[in-house]
Order: structure tokens, then C-alpha cells, then sequence
């Protein structure tokens, strides 16, 4: 007899966290550079030399990037995608036959075992052909089934699916409810345990690909009963299983051809053998997916920002003002320098992050997030900054500048399609609490219990000595360092240009990030959580620290093999010293900043204090609650599943 459905949780903030602490890895079993960097060690061998692919894995991923190339310039209209809201059925067989479907997948499985860092070349490329493409393929492979089993799936599983999702069946994942985003605490799909199967009910938003899938991976919460823990659980689900239904396909400011929508499960039965890992285990298999399923996202921004400087430059030699061309304008020229700059420093902590992703040596779990964070900030600025350099032409649409006979070059779109990036895989916001919750990690374990208000009085005195220990040893080395010596890092030197002065800046910053921490935690304790303006600009110095690491390591590597060495030099030291602007205008907001100010006026405009601003508009918004029922149950609704054949 099975248990009845599950009633939507209803949880506090501090069982939610819980529920989030339990998904985390908890130990650090491999070195990580970032992680090392919050705490004010920077240690430059862990990334240089920089790390390199081997000889097959090139030969294999340029076979493929030229295949794959051919393919986006014969075979895919970005336009027409864009017009048609839709990828055409022939392109995605067309990719299905290329293997572009099983770019990470074994060979043994019938997939082209791609490395991660030409996985993501790939994803540039055909990204830059259509946005919609690259987030369908990406959608597939990072987050879909393949990744999940390839990490945590039994033989069996990967013997079953993996074949069909590298050449012919497309995933997707399914996470997200109408009123559970980045709180999977309060996830309300049930799987109750029936024999040998699951019955999942509940209602999923956001499915990317789960309109044409074949398959999607499902987060479901188990009841605890006798012999079942329960708890958030990941399964394979066939999307043509009975009591599934494609509600809705949802439509975008951008990426208008994704097939993104509703499903509505109701009673689906899910043999338990296609439950991945085991029950509970739902959270931890999607967050250390995304460890490395996060960097698809730089890789369609660092195509962007080829894109922008592209353009940027073609049309800032053609376009004249006041007797000279527009680049020529200091105004125009710095937004170039920008792009330029920036497109360097995001390529090199996508190839750096994935390198280190494909060689497993490192723990990437923050490289990775600090990859997704600053590359979805700074692809975004990018850009608006084309727009901007594109003026009236930048705001005008691709098939309006054609109409009239210029040439159709879609800046506005490349603003709304990457508008997305700071939102999905992990918002801005949700971003900083994950990375600073790592970065304090080491904090936390030898003095968490200092600030737990559940802990005894003998646990706060046991953790008081053992902090007491750590920071003995712990505090004295962010006094002095490299950073402070003259000729540290002296090999970083290309003709005219000197990156050795840049990394000695990230060495000095690295330990007063630290010494910022600490006397965070020192002064909140364990207010420290609810301080999210200060957690999000330590976080961000963290991301420039990196990225100025990984931009210098990328031109000593591009120097050191005859490739374009001076001209890397010369775009690392710009980025390097735009970024220090950044970081110098980061630390000082982190004690002089508004953020006590802001919450008063938050309290007074919750409180309808300020309604009075509000007068003199009228709301063109149309009729409906603020979210939809998602209450469970047979569908009332057609079925919109597409499955491309």
C-alpha cells in the first residue's frame, strides 16, 4: 500500500539551510586554488605552469570544432531561429548526426569523449551561431542525464541511457517549481515508494529542453517510511511515460528558440532502478554536477565577447565622427579596450577552470561558480557596451538595419539573450551566498560551533580552544608575503610589458581579503549570514583575484609557445589594471557601503510607507496570482511534448 502524496513542505529559514548544508560537499580532499585564495594563501603553483591538454584530446577536439564549424555556416540560421521563436527539426538532427549530442559522453557509449575544455570550445562556436543552440546542447549534456550518470549512475544505468542520449535522445533537468527556486528545501514533487517503483506527482517550471526531451532527470522529494530514508532524489524518467504532461512552452525577452516549459507529472510510476544514487542523495547529485556543469555558461559568454569585439572593431574603422573614426574617440576607445580586455581574461579562466576540471587534480567547486559568476556579470557589460558603441544601430533590430540596407547585426539580441546568464544555473545573488559560504568554510569548521545558537556551552568552549589553535598559526602569515618583495614573480615579463607587479597585487589582496573575513566574522559572528551585501563584495574580490591570476597565466602560457605572447601581455595588463580599479572601489565598499540605510527604506516600502511614490502610472500587467497552482493532479491541459524525430 503506498504512503498518500506529499503536502508542500513548509520550512523555516534555518531548517532550509540545513536542508541546503546537507547537500554540500563537505570535505576538501584536493587542492583548490580559489579556496586557498580566500584564505589569504595564493598559491600561483597550483594554476602554472598552466596546465595542458594531451596531444589525442587536441586532435580529437579540433577534428570535431572543424566539423562542427562547417555545420553552423552551412546549416544553421541564427536569424531565422531568432524570427521562428524555434530551432528547426533538421538542425537538430543534423547535430544528432554530427555526435554533437554526445560531445562528453565515452566512446564506449557511443559518444566522442570530448574533453571538457574543447566541450566548451565547441559550445562556443555553435553558441555564436545561435544562442538557442548552445543552451539546448548544454542543457543536455551539463545538466541532463548523461552528466549525472557518468558520476553517479550504476553500469546498468549508463549501459541503458547513455547510447541513446549521445546520438539520438535529448535530456533535460527538472528541478525548479513554480514556487521553489533556489530553496529546495520546500520542494514539493513527491516520489512515493510503491513496490518496486516511484509515483511521481508534482509540477516543474523552467524545464529547459523538456519540451522536445526524451528523457529528463527529475527531483522528487521521497516520504521517510520503514526501509526508505527519504528525501530529495534524483530519477531518470521517460518523458512519453503515462501522467506526463507538457503544459506550457514558455517564451523569453531572449533565447527565443530554447524549448523551455511546464510538466506536469501526475502518478507517473519510475522503476526504482532508474533512481540515481540513493534516496536523499537528489541535492548533492545536482550541485556536484553543476561543479563543473556551470562553466557551458562562460563558454557562451567568452563567445560573446568575441562576438562584441568583433563587431566593435568593424564598425568603430567605419564609422566616423568629427573627422575621424569613432575608436579614435577616447570615449569609444575605452569601451573597446573593455571588451577586449575582458574577452582575454574570461577565455582564460574558462580554459584554466576546464583544464583543471578534465585533469581532476583540483577541487573546482569555486573556481567553477566564480567562472559562472564574473563571466555572466561581465558578458552582460560587454554587451551593453556594443549597444552602446553601436548607438541608435546597437537598439534597432538585426532584420530592421536589413530592411534598410545595412547590415543586420544583432546587438540588441546578444543584450537579451545574455540577460538570462545572471539569473539561471545559479542567480548573482544566490551565487555569492554559495561561494562565500565555501570561502568560510575553513572558519566554520574550526569555530562554527562559537556561533551556533543549538550548541552547548562545553561545544562553544571546545570549538573556542580549537579556533584559538587555528588562528594562532592562521593570522600572523596575512602579514607579510610575496606580494611585498620587489622582484617575486619576475618571469612574468614579455618586451615592454611587466604582469609580475599585477600578481604581487593579487598576492597582498589575497591575504587582506582574509584579514577582511576574519574581521567580519570577529565583529557579526553569527549575524555574519544576514550580511549579504559584505558576503557578495568579498566574493567578487575573490573573482577579480582569480581572473587576474588566470589572465597573467594565460599570456605567460600563449609566450611561452609563439603565440601571439606580446599581444596576450598587452591585453592582461589592461584587464589587470581595469580589474584593480574595481577591486580597490570593492574593498572600500566593504565598510563604507549603505547597505543599513537600504534596509530601512526596504522595511518602509514593504510597509507601504512610500505607496505615495508610486501614484501617477498605470499597471499594464494583466490579471492572475503572482504564482501559478501547482497543486497535483491529471492535467487538464493539451500535451505540448515535441520529441524531435
Amino acid at each position: 500500500m503506498s504512503a498518500p502524496p506529499l503536502k508542500k513542505p513548509t520550512v523555516t529559514e534555518r531548517e532550509a539551510r540545513q536542508v541546503a548544508e546537507a547537500a554540500r560537499e563537505q570535505d576538501w580532499r584536493k587542492p583548490s586554488f580559489a579556496k586557498e585564495l580566500f584564505l589569504g594563501r595564493f598559491r600561483l603553483d597550483l594554476i602554472h605552469p598552466h596546465p595542458l591538454p594531451s596531444d589525442e584530446a587536441v586532435r580529437r577536439g579540433e577534428q570535431f570544432l572543424a566539423k562542427l564549424r562547417d555545420f553552423c555556416e552551412t546549416k544553421v540560421d541564427g536569424a531565422r531561429i531568432e524570427r521562428e521563436a524555434r530551432i528547426p527539426d533538421e538542425v537538430i538532427n543534423g547535430l544528432k548526426e554530427l555526435g554533437a549530442l554526445g560531445m562528453k559522453i565515452d566512446p564506449k557509449y557511443g559518444g566522442l569523449g570530448l574533453t571538457q575544455v574543447y566541450y566548451n570550445k565547441a559550445l562556443a562556436l555553435v553558441g555564436s551561431a545561435s544562442p538557442a543552440i548552445g543552451v539546448l546542447l548544454s542543457a543536455h549534456q551539463s545538466i541532463g542525464v548523461p552528466q549525472p550518470l557518468k558520476m553517479f549512475g550504476t553500469d546498468e544505468q549508463k549501459r541503458e541511457f547513455l547510447p541513446r542520449c549521445a546520438t539520438t535522445a535529448i535530456s533535460a533537468f527538472l528541478l525548479t517549481e513554480p514556487d521553489v527556486g533556489s530553496d529546495p528545501a520546500r520542494l514539493a514533487t513527491s516520489a512515493v515508494p510503491d513496490g518496486d517503483d516511484y509515483v511521481l506527482d508534482g509540477v516543474k517550471l523552467w524545464t529547459t529542453n523538456g519540451v522536445v526531451a526524451d528523457l529528463l532527470v527529475v527531483m522528487a522529494r521521497v516520504p521517510r517510511s520503514e526501509g526508505h530514508k527519504g528525501g530529495i532524489t534524483a530519477f531518470v524518467v521517460e518523458t512519453d511515460s503515462p501522467g506526463i504532461t507538457v503544459e506550457n512552452r514558455n517564451a523569453f525577452m531572449g533565447l527565443r528558440g530554447i524549448e523551455n516549459g511546464v510538466t506536469r507529472l501526475h502518478q507517473v510510476r519510475v522503476p526504482a532502478a532508474h533512481r540515481i544514487g540513493p534516496e536523499g542523495a537528489g541535492l548533492k547529485i545536482a550541485l556536484t554536477t553543476l561543479n563543473t556543469g556551470r562553466l557551458s555558461l562562460p563558454a557562451s559568454c567568452v563567445a560573446a565577447g568575441k562576438w562584441s569585439l568583433k563587431i566593435a572593431r568593424e564598425w568603430s574603422a567605419a564609422r566616423e565622427q568629427w573627422g575621424k573614426p569613432i575608436a579614435h574617440h577616447e570615449a569609444v576607445g575605452a569601451k573597446i579596450s573593455f571588451i577586449a580586455a575582458t574577452t582575454f581574461a574570461l577565455e582564460a579562466v574558462l580554459d584554466l577552470s576546464s583544464q583543471m576540471a578534465d585533469e581532476d587534480r583540483n577541487d573546482i567547486r569555486i573556481e567553477g561558480a566564480l567562472a559562472k559568476l564574473i563571466a555572466s556579470e561581465m558578458g552582460w557589460r560587454m554587451a551593453d557596451e556594443l549597444v552602446q558603441i553601436r548607438g541608435g544601430r546597437g537598439f534597432e533590430t538585426a532584420d530592421s538595419l536589413a530592411a534598410r540596407g545595412e547590415k543586420a547585426v544583432p546587438a540588441e539580441q546578444l543584450l537579451r539573450d545574455l540577460r538570462i546568464n545572471r539569473i539561471f544555473e545559479g542567480s548573482t545573488e544566490i551565487m555569492h551566498l554559495l561561494i562565500a559560504r565555501e570561502a568560510v568554510d575553513a572558519h566554520l569548521t574550526v569555530a562554527g560551533d562559537l556561533i551556533d545558537p543549538d550548541k552547548s556551552l562545553q561545544d562553544k568552549a571546545k570549538a573556542g580552544a580549537n579556533a584559538g589553535v587555528f588562528y594562532a598559526k592562521w593570522l600572523p602569515k596575512l602579514v607579510a608575503g610575496p606580494g611585498q618583495l620587489p622582484t617575486s614573480y619576475g618571469d612574468f615579463k614579455q618586451g615592454g610589458v611587466d604582469l609580475s607587479p599585477h600578481l604581487r597585487y593579487v598576492e597582498r589582496h589575497a591575504r587582506k581579503l582574509a584579514r577582511s573575513t576574519f574581521y567580519a566574522m570577529s565583529r557579526w559572528q553569527g549575524r555574519m549570514e544576514t550580511k549579504q551585501g559584505f558576503l557578495g563584495r568579498i566574493v567578487d574580490i575573490g573573482a577579480e583575484l582569480f581572473a587576474m591570476s588566470a589572465a597573467c597565466v594565460r599570456a605567460e602560457l600563449l609566450r611561452s609557445r609563439g603565440e601571439h605572447g606580446r599581444e596576450a601581455y598587452q591585453l592582461a595588463d589592461a584587464f589587470c589594471h581595469q580589474s584593480r580599479i574595481r577591486v580597490e572601489e570593492l574593498f572600500n565598499r566593504l565598510w563604507s557601503n549603505t547597505d543599513d540605510l537600504d534596509r530601512k527604506v526596504v522595511k518602509g516600502v514593504m510597509a507601504g510607507s512610500y505607496e505615495w511614490l508610486e501614484q501617477g502610472i498605470v499597471d499594464p500587467s494583466g490579471d492572475g496570482p503572482w504564482i501559478a497552482d501547482a497543486s497535483p493532479g491529471p492535467s487538464e491541459r493539451e500535451n505540448l511534448h515535441r520529441p524531435i524525430r
